[in-house]
């Protein structure tokens, strides 16, 4: 009988990648997959650490799972990703459950790793990170079939104070438009028809490869493969976003109006001890520009409450920001003091009650933001993505708009009495809305 292998996946989409590689490693080298954890001979958690959070939750898991060598049928766990990449040690020495530790640069491992633990060997390859995969790695996709991340570089080097990436996943890699082209045909011939890029900065792409950004070549590339209806790009730094980008989302509709804009703060004074680039003004005629040129376009940020030094001005300067810019979806995050980071050894460490307190100050305004804009959609007709059926009548089906990225936006509830099926793409009569959620009638 083959070996079970069930994998948990933490963290981000890009680490959603790698777990698909595993996975589709694991398939060809003859192990067989289940999502029932109580079943699996093998357990993989793939980690994430990039901020305390995160660490806690993959400690959580690692824990838990741990259980199931005792009551269940698994026979090992392997720890895999950024936590084991940062603490290999820590993990060796404090939680001896774990059978094997798999760096990020070690993806292409996982099979023999898996055997060895099998046969009562303790694994350790975590070695210097930077994997970065290739088209004809084998990949099992666990995103509904309508939608694929599709990463499209590793690392980064921005360097911001507070960051671990660099150390965790190296410096910034692309992958060759041709070889990026190659998976996305064979996603979108597997019935994929939303492929959301990521890397840890999309605006950057290119850079190291060709001496200057190929985002918008990669995309026109995509543009032109047969079967694909969106292309939404996710963490796309403002420095290095181009006219040209702007230009080709005007002409390209497969390219959705969406832009994730990860800023982190307003205050000119913080982003400089964030070592950030760019400045409040230059994202405000930035946005001035976005929605000018692509009327309707949806934009996302991210912001940070209690970096080191942040005083009571700082962040009422960020709060002033968020009034007067108004984006439509915004994250949120208190600061995660990182060890062997620039910003951990900074003076003036910010209290967490104050730091949690500013996150729900913030978070109250944009909810108020958030509702503001979206009751500007009702009477608007929308494309809408459709995901599954709805169980609370009268709506019967749920899907995102092309303003929703998957997983951390918001949803569109349908009325309808239709026979639709998920990944149809319908038109949507918006009805009403909610802080985060539209509701609307099938047109």
């Amino acid at each position: 009988m083959a070996v079970k292998i069930g994998l948990i996946s933490l963290g981000c989409p890009k680490n959603l990648v790698d777990s698909e590689i595993m996975l589709g490693l694991l398939v060809k080298a003859g192990f067989n997959v289940t999502n029932r954890e109580q079943e699996a001979d093998v357990l993989i958690i793939n980690t994430c650490s990039f901020i305390n959070d995160a660490k806690e939750e993959s400690i959580k898991t690692i824990l838990e799972l741990a259980r199931l060598k005792e009551e269940g049928s698994c026979r090992a766990i392997l720890v895999t990703g950024c936590l084991a990449q940062r603490y290999p040690k820590e993990l060796k020495d404090e939680i001896p459950e774990i059978d094997g530790l798999i760096g990020t640069g070690a993806v292409l491992e996982i099979s023999n790793a898996v055997k060895d633990v099998l046969s009562g060997e303790k694994v350790s390859l975590v070695r210097s990170p930077g994997f970065l995969h290739d088209a004809n790695v084998p990949r099992l996709q666990s995103t509904p079939p309508y939608t694929a991340f599709l990463k499209i570089a590793e690392g980064c080097d921005n360097c911001c104070s507070y960051c671990v990436i660099p150390g965790i996943r190296g410096p910034f890699k692309s992958r060759p438009v041709d070889d990026i082209v190659s998976e996305a045909v064979n996603l979108a011939a597997g019935g994929v028809k939303e492929l959301v890029l990521v890397a840890q900065d999309t605006t950057r792409y290119g850079v190291d490869l060709y001496g200057k950004p190929a985002l918008v070549d990669l995309l026109k590339r995509l543009a032109a493969l047969d079967g694909l209806t969106w292309l939404r790009l996710l963490y796309t730094y403002p420095a290095l976003l181009s006219d040209e980008l702007i230009e080709l989302m005007i002409i390209e509709k497969k390219v959705c109006r969406y832009l994730d804009l990860p800023l982190q703060h307003a205050s000119n004074t913080v982003l400089a001890r964030m070592n950030r680039r760019g400045s409040s003004d230059e994202t405000v005629r930035l946005v001035e520009k976005l929605r000018s040129a692509l009327p309707g376009i949806t934009l996302r940020t991210s912001f940070i409450t209690g970096f080191p030094g942040e005083t009571e001005a700082d962040f009422l300067e960020l709060l002033d920001f968020m009034r007067e810019v108004k984006f439509d979806r915004v994250g949120i995050f208190t600061y995660s003091q990182e060890e062997n980071t620039a910003a951990a050894s900074m003076p003036d460490q910010v209290p967490e009650e104050i730091k949690t307190e500013r996150r729900d100050r913030a978070m109250a305004i944009q909810q108020e933001i958030s509702l503001e804009r979206n009751m500007k959609k009702i009477g608007n007709v929308i494309p809408v993505l459709i995901e599954g059926l709805h169980s609370i009548e009268p709506v019967k089906y749920f899907g995102r708009s092309e303003g929703d990225a998957p997983g951390i936006d918001g949803k569109v509830f349908i009325l309808s009495n239709a026979n639709l099926n998920p990944g149809d793409i319908v038109q949507v009569l918006i009805v009403d809305a909610a802080e985060y959620d539209l509701t609307g009638e099938l047109v």
